[in-house]
């Protein structure tokens, strides 16, 4: 059953997220690791469709799609157990596969007729095999959840045998939590841009996903930085207190993903306060970029005061917490819309909401709006049909399931989150200084594209 908002029956139209085996995407997102799924046949390629595919059309790689090994569980692995199968698998992927860490997810079957996953992958693991099992059935969450379960395993089944027991810290080394690999559609680029923005203040960065990634040998590293940085409303943080509580790391939450000048170099000046160090190199860093970045953003103020008759005045924006945030403080602050209506799709667990919330209340000094917890697209596009705009159609900032409903209220889409199959991403980003130009690029390119 569902804990969102006016949920009514519970059932779900238009999906906005994967169920737990989708985290498959977060070993996919670690260089050199390969995920190997204990499931029934088809479930990963429906995680692999929809999260990968049809949501900027982001790809497999090496790792992913239909390169994941699975074990397809059929009637008589329910009846019998497949724990055989899995064990003939991981012994056929070895030979086959090169990889620095195997993950080996189980999914619905496996857990409900309560296959021993756990005890074949200690048989590998005695062998010397780099190997982790993370328990990653459906019923336990959606992909958001799935993502910590699969963190968490390979901390603990991985991470942890190269910590020493005294761990050196190196002061100035980061780890990185933030947006969830493939679900956040523009996360590579995100992610490039993260790192960038934090190493240019100075900082050595474990980014952990992605093309930026120093791969399964930098997640090694781990219980040397100095903390962890948690940049987002709630995902990310029971991973922060999980290493608080392992190795006494302490952590810094962010919950605003920084878009545009003002919210970087804020978010940065946070991290260096944190970190107790110089904040010389920040400081210089930022009046580099920030010279950049209002360079082009003079040239574009001639195009938004004489523009004035096309431009919407009003904005709501459909999509997970991390965006759904980040976004409400660029446009506000950045461009000075007016927030209407803010739906956040993830299913954040209830403990983070009211935090969550609180956010919404402050967005600049005298702008505040209302956020709701929905994940059923037939209560979102209902509420979204129903909203006063004011004067002029509004832009809104979603998935495709709210195209239509855009176009019956004659405004403008930009879609920044799942699914996205109007957008083909190869390394766009959409925060800090480069991300925000791109985004400005998109929202108004798409207005005035609209007219044509």
């Amino acid at each position: 059953m569902s804990t969102c908002e006016n949920t009514g029956s519970g059932s779900i139209n238009q999906v906005r997220y994967g169920c737990a085996l989708g985290a498959f995407n977060s070993v996919v997102a670690i260089p050199g690791a390969m995920p190997i799924a204990h499931c029934g046949p088809g479930c990963v390629d429906k995680q692999y469709m929809s999260l990968d595919f049809y949501n900027g059309f982001q790809g497999g790689g090496r790792s992913g799609g239909a390169v994941i090994p699975s074990t397809n569980l059929q009637e008589e692995d329910v009846v019998f157990g497949g724990a055989k199968r899995l064990h003939e698998l991981i012994e056929a992927t070895l030979k086959i596969i090169k990889a620095d860490l195997f993950v080996v997810l189980n999914g619905c079957i496996g857990e409900l007729v309560g296959d021993d996953v756990g005890s074949v992958v200690e048989q590998f693991q005695k062998q010397g095999v780099p190997i982790v099992n993370a328990e990653t059935g459906g019923f336990k969450g959606n992909n958001f959840i799935g993502h910590e379960i699969v963190v968490k395993a390979i901390i603990d089944q991985f991470v942890d045998k190269y910590a020493a027991k005294n761990v050196k810290r190196q002061k100035g080394l980061i780890n990185v939590w933030s947006e969830l690999p493939f679900q956040n559609t523009f996360w590579r680029g995100d992610f490039n841009e993260l790192k960038r923005i934090l190493e240019g203040a100075g900082f050595q960065v474990n980014i952990l996903f992605g093309n930026g990634s120093g791969g399964v040998e930098e997640w090694k590293h781990i219980p040397e930085a100095q903390f962890n940085l948690v940049a987002s409303p709630w995902l990310g943080l029971s991973i922060a207190q999980h290493l608080n509580d392992k190795y006494g790391q302490p952590y810094l939450h962010l919950p605003v993903l920084p878009i545009g000048a003002g919210q970087t170099a804020e978010f940065l000046h946070k991290v260096v306060e944190f970190a107790g160090i110089d904040s010389k190199q920040a400081d210089e860093f930022i009046t580099a970029e920030e010279k950049e970045y209002y360079y082009y953003l003079e040239h574009f103020t001639d195009f938004y005061a004489e523009y004035w008759w096309g431009l919407p005045s009003s904005y709501a924006v459909v999509g997970d917490s991390t965006y759904n945030l980040a976004l409400n403080k660029f446009l506000v602050t950045q461009l000075g819309l007016l927030p209407v209506k803010q739906i956040i799709t993830d299913n954040p667990p209830q403990i983070y909401r009211e935090q969550i919330r609180s956010e919404y209340k402050n967005l600049d000094s005298d702008v505040s709006t209302e956020v709701s917890f929905l994940e059923d697209g037939y209560r979102i596009n209902d509420l979204l049909q129903h909203l006063n705009y004011g004067h002029r159609p509004p832009i809104i900032f979603g998935t495709t399931w709210e195209r239509d409903t855009t176009k019956k209220l004659g405004g403008s889409i930009v879609e920044v989150g799942f699914p996205a199959s109007y957008e083909v991403v190869l390394n766009k980003k959409y925060i800090g200084y480069r991300g925000a130009l791109s985004l400005l690029e998109k929202i108004f390119t798409t207005i005035i594209s609209k007219s044509a």
